[in-house]
């Protein structure tokens, strides 16, 4: 983010990260050696994450009215995590490396398309930049604001039951006699698709606290039907409430991306984006991921998995 805010404008940057990204996607095909495998991995993970922020940055300061706009530029992501889903699950990719040549493909067209996007100089300064400028540190001036410091350890907080989803959605689905599981989870971009479009009919009543508050309210609710489901071995508990992940998703990520819009500098705009971008998919997926897995182990017993246990722990981190 800093470097967007200080030397390079924000689309060359997403260019660069673009690239670099479709390159070590298709090295990850060629290796057969975990150990190498995972750190290239890493560095894919390390190059994608910034993109996401540098995408909101861009829009952001090419729309006149971001809380009415931007929420119906976003969805596109949500109609490609859609296109990709359905994709993979009909074509049975998803035990081969080829959704990773078919993601470079599509990183590298990325790439080449943020160089068309609107170049937007970086503010001058004669200062030389320090390590903590370059490390993004100048980002966390804004913590000295209570309300943006809430979001930033609320947001980080709320990731670790999303964890939750994101891990084991899948094979849970799976294991309760869900075919085509990739395809039933794409209900949930579905469902964002549609709530990104009326994003800004209930922002505009709900604002920032009312939006948080209704998204992790629909996660109770997600997280207690999966435990239902589970224990009941309805899957109409799972149908009915998979949408809500694209309802959670917008009220609380676009929420707190607009906010970070409204109250950053715009010398520290891109630096406060990828501030609560590593708050969230950082931090809390971080320690979400960690917490997950501990669970499910803990609720598991010679490959027997004890769902209903599992999904009562991040339904009571929700409530």
């Amino acid at each position: 983010g800093m470097i967007a805010d200080r030397f390079f404008s924000a689309n060359r940057v997403l260019s660069f990260l673009n690239i670099m990204g479709a390159l070590l996607l298709v090295w990850l095909t060629q290796i057969r050696d975990f150990s190498i495998f995972f750190p290239v991995l890493l560095l894919y993970t390390i190059c994608f994450m910034p993109t996401m922020s540098l995408c909101n940055s861009i829009s952001f300061d090419n729309l006149a009215e971001p809380s009415k706009e931007f929420s119906r530029i976003r969805l596109f992501g949500s109609f490609g995590w859609i296109i990709s889903g359905l994709a993979i699950s009909s074509a049975d990719l998803e035990a081969l490396s080829t959704p990773f040549l078919i993601a470079a493909v599509v990183s590298l067209l990325g790439g080449l398309y943020a160089l068309a996007l609107p170049y937007k100089a970086p503010a001058k300064t004669t200062e030389r930049a320090s390590i903590g400028q370059i490390l993004g540190f100048d980002a966390f001036k804004l913590t000295k604001e209570k309300p943006f410091l809430v979001l930033l350890i609320f947001s980080a907080l709320a990731c670790i039951p999303l964890a939750f989803y994101d891990s084991f959605t899948n094979l849970f689905i799976t294991h309760e006699g869900i075919d085509n599981a990739a395809a039933a989870m794409s209900l949930g971009q579905i469902a964002e698709v549609i709530f990104l479009f009326t994003f800004p009919f209930f922002f505009a009543k709900l604002r920032y606290k009312g939006s948080i508050v209704a998204a992790i309210a629909a996660w109770v609710l997600m997280y207690g039907f999966f435990a239902l489901g589970a224990k009941t071995g309805h899957t109409t508990f799972l149908y009915s409430v998979l949408p809500l992940h694209g309802f959670c998703f917008t009220f609380l990520f676009v929420t707190g991306q607009l906010y970070v819009d409204e109250k950053a500098p715009s010398s520290l705009r891109n630096s406060a984006q990828g501030l609560i971008a590593f708050a969230t998919y950082g931090v809390g997926k971080y320690l979400g991921t960690l917490t997950a897995g501990n669970v499910v182990d803990r609720f598991t017993v010679e490959g027997n998995y004890n769902w209903v246990s599992i999904w009562m722990v991040p339904f009571g981190m929700a409530v």
